[in-house]
């Protein structure tokens, strides 16, 4: 199936495509490891159904040479081992903030104080913006439907 919509297609699809992807250069550009910030982005697009950005994420994951097992893993990380614990506070944070719906506690202080506890203050901001950016991103392309499949590694490192 196509996608229903070219977010991009018009001027001002264009323009708000623009600022979206200049929040994304900023998170990218800060402190978070980029590994982290790839095994977020991939929870949470697999939390949200979005093929489009699972797709991305666990090929950048692949060419950034994360071993197979991990990216397999993200899915279940709470039931393996190859995880970090500041790995897995992401990750925590990432679903929490994710399933907000369905977590009328919203992020738990036991989450946070894992955030707190590993990563510092530009860190958590970059952090926090990832997984609002990551979740827009997935209801922007699962609204338009847009399928994933055909993701070259690399393609949002600009």
């Amino acid at each position: 199936m196509d996608s229903r919509f070219d977010l991009n297609g018009n001027e001002l699809g264009a323009k708000l495509g623009k600022r979206f992807a200049n929040v994304s250069v900023a998170i990218k550009g800060s402190a978070l490891p980029k590994v982290t910030q790839e095994l977020v982005s991939l929870r949470a697009s697999q939390l949200n159904g979005c093929g489009f950005c699972v797709d991305a994420h666990a090929k950048d994951l692949a060419a950034a040479g994360e071993p197979a097992v991990r990216v397999n893993l993200v899915a279940a990380w709470r039931e393996s081992t190859v995880f970090t614990e500041a790995e897995q506070a992401a990750l925590a944070l990432a679903e929490e903030g994710s399933r907000l719906a369905d977590a009328h506690q919203g992020v738990s202080d036991e989450t946070w104080d894992l955030v707190r506890k590993h990563y510092d203050d530009d860190q958590i901001a970059a952090l926090i913006y990832l997984v609002a950016m990551i979740n827009a991103a997935n209801r922007l392309l699962v609204i338009t439907r847009t399928k994933g499949g055909s993701y070259q590694a690399g393609t949002f490192d600009n």
